[in-house]
C-alpha cells in the first residue's frame, strides 16, 4: 500500500489523528504478521510503518494504534515499573496521545482526565502554564514530548508540580540529546525555519541536554533517571521497534519524608 505510506509521511499528525478511526482497521489487518509487536494492543505485525518529520524512521508507526516509539516506550515503563495499570489513581494526561489515551480511558480503576490547549482529543482546554486545577489534585501526571514546545518550560514544570499530590508521581519525557551536557535554547530564534534548523523541528524552542533532569529537580521533584536498557532486553527493544539510549524521567513529589510506593522493583 504505497499510497498509505505516502499519506502517513506527509499529512500533519493532528489531521492524521482525525482520520485514524477510518485508517486504523485497514492498516491493522493489512500489516498483521510476526516481526514486531505493539505492547499497547498486544498485536503483532510483519512491519511497522515509516514515519518522521525531517528524517523518516523505518518501523516507527504501529499500524494498530498509530503509536510511535516514545508511546510504546512509555507504555512499557508504566506497565513494568509502576502500578498504574492496577492501582486506583486520579490521572492527568497533558496533550493526550490517541495511542495512549484510549486504553487508559478504558481502565475502570482510573479517574482519567486529559487536557490540552489545542487538541480536539482532550477533555479540558487548558494552558500548561496556567492549569485550571486545584493544588494537589492528581496522583499521577503524564506529559509526553510537550515541554520542548514551551518557551517558559520552568513555569510549566512548576504547574505540573503544583497540581500533583504529595506522594504523587509523573513521567515527563522530552526529546533528549544525551551527547549534550547543557540544554541549547535561544529565545531570539522565533521563525519556524530557524527553529527547525536550530532545534530540529519548526515548533520546538530548545534541544534538551542531560541537565533536563536537574531542571525538574530545581522545580522540587525527586527525579529518578531510569535507563530503559536496564529494564528491557535487547530482544524486547527489537520486538517493540524501540530506539536505544532512552532514559525515562520518573518524577515524584515528596510526601512528609515518606517513600513513594508507586514504582515496582
Amino acid at each position: 500500500m504505497p499510497f498509505i505510506k505516502t499519506i502517513l509521511n506527509t499529512l500533519p499528525r493532528p489531521f492524521l489523528l482525525r482520520v485514524s478511526t477510518h485508517l486504523r482497521p485497514l492498516l491493522d489487518l493489512y500489516y498483521r504478521g510476526h516481526t514486531f509487536t505493539d505492547p499497547i494492543n498486544g498485536k503483532s505485525y510483519r512491519k511497522f510503518l515509516p514515519y518522521g518529520y525531517l528524517n523518516i524512521r523505518r518501523n516507527a508507526l504501529s499500524p494498530g494504534t498509530l503509536s510511535l516509539e516514545r508511546h510504546r516506550l512509555l507504555w512499557l515503563f508504566l506497565e513494568m515499573k509502576t502500578d498504574l495499570f492496577t492501582h486506583p489513581y486520579r490521572v492527568l494526561h497533558i496533550a493526550p496521545e490517541q495511542a495512549l489515551m484510549k486504553p487508559l480511558n478504558k481502565m475502570p480503576h482510573l479517574k482519567y482526565i486529559t487536557a490540552d490547549l489545542h487538541s480536539p482529543l482532550a477533555d479540558i482546554k487548558a494552558d500548561i502554564l496556567s492549569l485550571p486545577f486545584e493544588d494537589e489534585s492528581f496522583d499521577v501526571v503524564l506529559c509526553n514530548h510537550v515541554l520542548e514546545h514551551i518557551p517558559d518550560d520552568r513555569k510549566a514544570m512548576s504547574e505540573l508540580y503544583r497540581v500533583m499530590k504529595p506522594g504523587g508521581w509523573g513521567v515527563f519525557q522530552v526529546p533528549l540529546d544525551n551527547q549534550r551536557a547543557t540544554t541549547y535554547e535561544n529565545p531570539d530564534i522565533v521563525e519556524p525555519g530557524d527553529r527547525e534548523k536550530h532545534f530540529g523541528q519548526y515548533d520546538h524552542v530548545r534541544v534538551y541536554g542531560r541537565d533536563y533532569f536537574d531542571r525538574l529537580r530545581q522545580t522540587g521533584f525527586e527525579v529518578q533517571e531510569v535507563d530503559m536498557s536496564e529494564v528491557l532486553t535487547p530482544g524486547q527493544f527489537k520486538r517493540y521497534a524501540l530506539p536505544g539510549g532512552e532514559t525515562i524521567p520518573f518524577c515524584r513529589k515528596k510526601s512528609n519524608g515518606k517513600s513513594d510506593p508507586a514504582q515496582r522493583e
